[in-house]
């Protein structure tokens, strides 16, 4: 049975993912990690300053982290110094934290790094990856909404979308939203809504003259990141160090 640590084990996705990995057959939370110690679900959470006492006394197969960018690289340097697998949802990374990163798991760990692990959004980036390369002169719009809350924009799933399109349809300008005379070129539109409590909406849509078509991912409760992280979590354990995707866990095609 594996052993999971969840890093930011007091926010909205460590409780969500704590309680799965709890509730689960096969995966023992042996605790979190937070800013400030505490508990839950039976299992102790420690203050990230006594994070790697932590992780050498239970001894964890993998670390979960759904924090923030400004975290992210010291709890992967954290968990490859005491040979832990990763499970990565936290986005807003930027590229030199994605390198250090890399550096820190290259020869030592495996992880799962991901800026979406629903499922069906997994599904979804198949989708748009195969209608990108058959739409290749289509207008491209990629358009994204989440909660009031959200730091990063846009998005990190919206980003990969952004690559997913490029690699099949081939490079293009991005335009940030509109105003005043903007004639259209070929560039991709970006367009980032921020309101409320929507969990996660993502559409592409491809647009030629006399025809629309549009492909959306709505989640509707962050349950559907956590259990594709937990799905993760189980998968990563034991494999060989490197980097995987959410395509390795699905075993989906590129």
């Amino acid at each position: 049975m594996a052993k999971v640590v969840v890093c930011g084990a007091s926010g909205r996705m460590g409780q969500i993912i704590g309680r799965m990995v709890h509730e689960s057959k096969d995966l023992e939370l042996v605790g979190g990690i937070n800013l400030k110690p505490a508990s839950f679900f039976g299992a102790e959470i420690v203050a990230a300053k006594d994070a790697d006492a932590f992780l050498k006394k239970t001894k964890a197969d993998v670390l979960i982290d759904f924090t923030v960018a400004s975290a992210v690289v010291d709890n992967v340097k954290l968990a490859a110094r005491n040979n832990c697998a990763l499970v990565v949802g936290t986005t807003g990374i930027s590229a030199e934290q994605r390198t250090e990163m890399e550096k820190a798991i290259s020869g030592h760990v495996p992880a799962v790094i991901s800026t979406n692990f629903s499922i069906g959004m997994n599904i979804f980036q198949q989708l748009v990856r195969q209608s990108a390369k058959l739409l290749k002169e289509y207008d491209i719009e990629v358009i994204e909404a989440h909660h009031r809350n959200k730091k990063d924009a846009p998005s990190g799933t919206a980003k990969t979308l952004l690559q997913i399109i490029e690699e099949e349809a081939g490079a293009r300008d991005k335009m940030y939203g509109r105003e005043g005379m903007t004639e259209r070129k070929n560039e991709i539109g970006v367009h980032v809504i921020r309101g409320g409590d929507i969990v996660g909406d993502h559409t592409v849509m491809f647009s030629k003259n006399f025809e629309t078509i549009e492909l959306s991912h709505r989640a509707y409760d962050r349950s559907v990141f956590a259990s594709g992280a937990v799905m993760a979590a189980r998968w990563v354990v034991g494999k060989k160090p490197g980097i995987y995707g959410m395509n390795d866990v699905l075993a989906l095609k590129k």
